[in-house]
């Protein structure tokens, strides 16, 4: 992980005695007015055994430098030239540093100014823990839904204080399951809580409309990256990002035309292809050339455990009543190739543990208007219309003799425990398994869903708003997130579902299914 001093002289920089800080020459003062600034942090993501993605965004035009270390004070560190952040990519910067070894890792960004190579940013620092090849004991936490329904970032309250409880739990990493922005709910100045008090959200130009541009889109991301919370559980928290349907517009699907007065532009296609660039600029998510707009993907956490993420909006037909026949192109939510890789990939994995992100619930009832927006139809009987591929899903899963998946979901803003068995379900193919449900981040807080009978859930475990209430404040404590521990000796896999002040709401200890 060394750096010549040849190299470091090669890209304009001087490498400080013993610790390989980037400076400026020595004697010379400089107008802060000269140097980049960072933003909003910095952030990890996407990680594998020797590589990971690491983030951050400036104020101007710049070159972003990583140094990567084994120890925080950089000592023998390694230095690297990232790309330049420019406004076509909203000054946002990302790299996919390879070669790493190790457990824990310290990374350390600037940025140079262009053409000024002596006029360099303070530091932003951050650190992840690599997966590794040997057997440890794993935690990571799960949840989604940011800044919804009205509920922004009033820092007189703390800010998004979840996200400091969940840095708490030192996890090695986050599952986002989606809705990490709602670029359809504009805020409020105020609101009136209540109980008389007032909510006083931060307000932005790109928070105060529904958003549109690539621009409002952007905005939207940048906005929750001002909470002091959420930036320092991302520079310590390595993230794997999905996305659901308020990246976008609520309830969106491919080739949907907007009845929606606030929209000047009604074009959903349109529309998803400015949020999805937006969302791909502002995550840690890597991106290949061969398929530079993917989302879903799997990943390896050591040997007992691989996480799958879905993406559940991409390949999706229409909202409709959801009883069609399996052919029908709008029984589509995963579509067939994903479906296809998904079933391969299970197939192969090696690991003990399958763990399922899915961006939506399996059998909760989710409802746009009198169409459905989820995989549930409210119909107890056979799978029809979406069901349709979590039922194939399923019986390839049965059939293949694969087994301890667990489905970890968001979404519906409230959190929850479901068992599902062939037992009770009218499908039947299919092995019994735990889907868990939580969220949300910050946000209203809603529920709970009805139950839809095809697969045969059972509630084992609930919290949500007494009856009669709905869109509770964060201030209310209806903030939930999940967190998942892997014991390395028993490869049990404890799940605890844990409001915002860090309190264990409920926990299930799954034993392993050994070959």
């Amino acid at each position: 992980m060394r750096t010549t001093r040849r190299e470091f002289l090669g890209l304009g920089l001087k490498a400080s005695a013993g610790i390989g800080l980037i400076t400026a020459a020595p004697g010379i003062i400089m107008a802060e007015s000269r140097r980049p600034m960072i933003t909003s942090g910095v952030m990890s993501g996407d990680l594998w055994t020797d590589r990971a993605m690491i983030w951050s965004r400036a104020d101007r035009p710049s070159r972003m430098m990583i140094e990567v270390a084994d120890n925080p004070e950089f000592r023998n560190a390694r230095l690297l030239r990232g790309p330049d952040a420019l406004p076509g990519s909203d000054l946002t910067a990302k790299l996919d540093v390879t070669g790493l070894s190790g457990d824990e890792l310290h990374y350390r960004v600037r940025f140079v100014a262009l053409g000024d190579h002596k006029a360099i940013s303070e530091p932003s620092v951050g650190r992840l823990r690599l997966p590794g090849s040997s057997k440890r004991n794993v935690r990571f936490v799960w949840s989604g839904d940011v800044v919804g329904q009205g509920w922004g970032i009033d820092t007189t309250r703390g800010g998004m204080k979840i996200f400091e409880t969940m840095r708490q739990q030192v996890p090695d990493f986050f599952i986002h399951s989606g809705d990490s922005i709602y670029s359809d709910g504009p805020l409020e100045e105020s609101v009136t809580l209540p109980n008389g008090e007032t909510w006083h959200n931060i307000i932005t130009e790109a928070k105060s409309k529904v958003a549109e541009t690539l621009d409002e889109y952007r905005g939207n991301h940048a906005y929750n990256l001002m909470d002091e919370n959420l930036r320092r559980f991302n520079a310590e928290v390595p993230m794997f990002a999905q996305w659901d349907d308020h990246e976008v517009t609520n309830n969106w699907y491919p080739e949907e035309i907007l009845a929606d007065d606030r929209y000047t532009e009604k074009n959903v296609s349109l529309l998803a292809a400015r949020g999805r660039q937006a969302f791909l600029e502002y995550m840690p998510i890597r991106q290949w050339p061969e398929s530079p707009g993917r989302i879903h993907r799997n990943f390896s956490y050591g040997s007992d455990l691989d996480v799958f993420m879905l993406d559940m909006r991409t390949y999706r037909g229409h909202n409709t009543a959801n009883m069609q026949d399996a052919d029908d192109p709008n029984a589509a939510l995963l579509g067939k190739q994903q479906i296809d890789e998904l079933i391969s990939a299970l197939e192969k994995s090696q690991a003990t543990w399958k763990i399922i992100a899915s961006d939506m619930p399996l059998g909760l009832v989710v409802s746009d208007g009198d169409n459905f927006e989820a995989v549930a139809n409210a119909d107890d009987g056979a799978p029809a219309g979406r069901e349709h591929e979590i039922a194939r899903l399923l019986k390839a899963v049965h059939d293949k003799g694969i087994s301890n998946l667990v489905w970890l979901t968001a979404d519906v803003h409230y959190t929850a425990a479901h068992h599902y068995s062939p037992e009770r379900a009218s499908f039947k193919d299919f092995t019994p398994f735990w889907e868990f449900v939580t969220g949300p981040l910050h946000a209203g807080t809603f529920g709970p869903n009805e139950l839809d009978g095809t697969f045969g859930p059972e509630v084992v475990f609930s919290k949500a708003p007494e009856n009669g209430q709905a869109n509770l404040a964060p201030s209310e404590g209806y903030q939930f997130f999940g967190q998942v521990d892997l014991d390395s000796e028993s490869r049990e896999l404890t799940v605890t579902l844990k409001d915002v002040a860090g309190n264990d709401l409920h926990t299930q200890v799954l034993k392993p299914e050994l070959a």
